[in-house]
């Protein structure tokens, strides 16, 4: 048997630590951030016999993951064993105590890997470090996250909790704005397309057909939209243009007329859109009051913000998200980097003169829960790092954090040949773009530099 050790503190007190443990979201917001795992099933307690059961990859196939609670003592302790898996053993005990204020949280994991005597001889041989190097990056992206979950929710634990909808919960954005919301303490709901699961806060649309029941946005504090065809997946045709911009102002829209329409209207109404508004632009560095761009992209943005606007008039605190590229190693623009940039043939593309203008995937949670929680905040935000980069210099950074060479160019035809318009406005396009009102009104950004981001996404810590 093997034993590790992993200890964290937290500026929190013992009842608040323990509570965000006890919330389903927090087994999400707990995955380490580069880890592809999908969660199949999790019982809302973490009483004894509860179970967690989620899928991960390993090679070419996937791996079920089954975890069960076994001891709960609130707010002291709780404990959980593998009853299927990878390991032949696996015991995780999380021990809490408070002092002068602060929490300390105890993670004892018991071990034995497989195979037996060949699986120790293989680790032996390793020094080790098979296993407990994947562990200790493990637990530090967990003592990072439950560090700052609970930093920021305390900004606003003097506040009354809200009843949110979310539609796009689903994608990467929305899977991890669920879970940390729902460590807050809010009563959050999803808005989905698929028959419904039973139990669960969940409302069901068809934004294709304009079938919704505006009745089922009575009482609810906040709607968010994350929704929209993905932009990146596919070369883009008139076909697939047309799918992208329907699917955001067609839902848009079916879900503002179905606020307009209510005689309780909810208090916010949150709407993603995109830094695409802005177009290529050069060297221009710019703001929420800079105009539009042109092009198909810039056209979607304005028809979709377009789309919200009725809210916007009848009095509904309504808030544009123009989001820039979000860091997550399990997709968007970084996920589909990492396999060409780890095999060395990552580079500058068509000179890399480009701006790119980024955030980190919890800052943009966070900035999305600032905007929620401060009453005053209303209007267009730009959601991205106060410090953009040129292209090259965001190829040289993520080389050097992945320890791999990221020289080798890759010149505008090529990309135009492989990947069509999508891959010229996605990649080509220069968008020098700066988070004015965030920072006007205080928001402090955990990775204001691209070199903290790219290495917290990947857990390639210095």
């Amino acid at each position: 048997m093997y034993k590790y050790k992993h200890v964290t503190t937290v500026d929190a007190d013992i009842d608040s630590t323990f509570k965000w443990f006890e919330h389903e979201g927090s087994f999400r917001r707990l995955m380490p951030p580069w880890e592809v795992a999908e969660e199949v099933r999790a019982d809302e307690t973490l009483n004894v016999g509860s179970q967690r059961v989620f899928r991960f990859p390993m090679g070419p196939l996937k791996m079920t993951w089954v975890a069960e609670h076994t001891a709960y003592n609130p707010p002291h302790h709780f404990a959980d064993k593998m009853v299927k898996g990878p390991f032949w053993h696996w015991t995780h005990n999380h021990n809490l105590s408070e002092v002068d204020g602060k929490t300390e949280v105890i993670d004892d994991v018991t071990y034995q890997v497989p195979f037996g005597a060949l699986g120790n001889l293989a680790d032996t041989v390793l020094g080790g470090m098979l296993v407990k190097s994947r562990l200790s990056r493990m637990f530090k992206a967990r003592e990072l996250r439950l560090q700052r979950d609970l930093e920021r929710h305390s900004h606003f634990s003097h506040l009354p909790r809200k009843k949110i909808l979310v539609a796009g919960s689903s994608g990467m954005i929305g899977t991890q704005l669920v879970a940390f919301l729902d460590t807050g303490g809010h009563d959050v709901w999803r808005l989905v397309r698929r028959t419904l699961n039973p139990g669960a806060n969940e409302i069901r649309w068809d934004p294709d057909n304009g079938d919704f029941d505006p009745n089922l946005l009575s009482g609810f504090d906040v709607i968010i939209h994350l929704g929209g065809e993905p932009i990146g997946e596919k070369r883009w045709n008139d076909k697939r243009k047309q799918m992208i911009r329907d699917s955001r102002v067609k839902s848009t829209k079916l879900l503002t007329d179905a606020i307009v329409s209510l005689d309780k209207k909810p208090e916010s109404f949150i709407l993603a859109s995109a830094i695409g508004w802005y177009g290529d632009r050069g060297n221009e560095e710019l703001t929420e009051t800079s105009e539009i761009g042109q092009g198909f992209l810039p056209d979607v943005c304005r028809e979709w913000e377009s789309a919200a606007s009725a809210a916007e008039e009848a009095g509904v605190r309504t808030i544009f998200l123009r989001t820039g590229i979000v860091l997550a190693a399990t997709g968007g623009a970084l996920g589909k980097m990492l396999l060409p940039f780890k095999m060395g043939a990552g580079g500058p593309m068509a000179g890399g003169k480009q701006w790119m203008s980024w955030i980190s995937l919890d800052d943009q949670i966070y900035a999305m829960n600032h905007l929620m929680m401060e009453g005053s905040s209303k209007g267009v935000y730009n959601v991205t790092a106060p410090y953009p980069v040129r292209q090259r210099r965001f190829a040289k950074l993520l080389g050097k954090v992945l320890r791999r060479p990221a020289f080798i160019p890759l010149p505008k035809f090529a990309i135009k040949l492989m990947f069509g318009e999508m891959g010229e406005r996605l990649t080509l396009d220069s968008q020098r773009v700066l988070p004015d009102r965030l920072l006007a009104e205080g928001y402090k950004f955990v990775h204001e530099n691209l070199d903290d981001g790219l290495r917290d996404s990947l857990g390639m810590w210095k």
